[in-house]
């Protein structure tokens, strides 16, 4: 009977846990400037902010790819890292970066706004259902 009641407990604190995580960076943020066609579900965190979001089928460093332009401006009063992933659904494909990717310190000082480019090679149309999470990483 102990184990039991063990397990219950311990299952209960599980899904406590995991609820608070994805509460803590689920808010829907949508940026002010999308330029993408598509439905897109945002998990952007409260440090953080996209200004703009825009994706062109084109090259990147001579390859043909479908390339995702995001704006990511840090909204705390922190200096943070952030981590951007995009999942296109309907394609099964998907690619992260690191916010900034590189410097000393690699951060985005608060009020500042940093851009990268996010490639996705060997994609041939532009997807109709995207994921987008972007979370601060470490403190």
């Amino acid at each position: 009977m102990k184990t039991s009641i063990r397990r219950v407990f311990l299952y209960g604190v599980m899904i406590t846990l995991a609820s608070t995580l994805l509460w803590s960076c689920a808010s829907s943020n949508k940026p002010a400037e999308v330029k993408c066609a598509g439905a897109v579900e945002w998990q952007i965190c409260d440090d953080a902010e996209i200004t703009s979001f825009a994706c062109e089928l084109g090259s990147f460093k001579k390859k043909p790819a479908l390339v995702y332009t995001v704006a990511v401006k840090n909204t705390s009063a922190k200096a943070h890292r952030y981590r951007l992933n995009i999942f296109l659904l309907d394609q099964d494909k998907a690619a992260g970066h690191l916010v900034p990717r590189k410097g000393k310190p690699p951060v985005v000082k608060p009020g500042e706004t940093v851009t990268v480019k996010v490639p996705f090679f060997k994609a041939e149309k532009t997807s109709e259902k995207m994921l987008v999470i972007l979370k601060t990483l470490g403190e």
